[in-house]
């Protein structure tokens, strides 16, 4: 009984520290809720295959580093979503739809890999 339960225990601990890192396994489109009327259909986007192919390990380059509300910093927060602090009306700081692009298009342009036209996300 005594070697049970710290076998649990680390059991336990390695479940909550690997979690984490299976939180956005299922992601297969990027379906922002804030977009109530979108013009197109939702990008595809198939989380873990686009990070194997493009070896990405970290989530920061995605997650950008920023600050919330009460000005605490967040680096590559993957809980955080682009419309905490994204609106999808113009106004203060860069819109919505123009982060998700800018995101997504900047980086594919600078690595001269992946799609930048728009079916090429946005798939009917």
């Amino acid at each position: 009984m005594k070697k049970i339960i710290p076998a649990l225990l680390a059991m336990v601990l390695v479940l909550v520290f690997m979690l984490p890192a299976f939180g956005q396994e299922d992601i297969v489109e990027l379906k922002d809720p804030a977009f109530t009327a979108p013009k197109r259909p939702a990008a595809v986007f198939k989380h873990d295959e686009h990070n194997e192919l493009a070896q990405i390990d970290d989530c920061t380059p995605c997650h950008h580093e920023d600050v919330d509300e009460e000005g605490q910093f967040i680096e590559g927060d993957p809980d955080y979503k682009c419309a905490d602090c994204h609106t999808v009306e113009k106004g203060n700081g860069t819109p919505l739809q123009l982060a998700y692009h800018k995101m997504c298009i900047d980086c594919h342009t600078e690595k001269k890999a992946g799609p930048v036209a728009c079916g090429q996300c946005h798939v009917k």
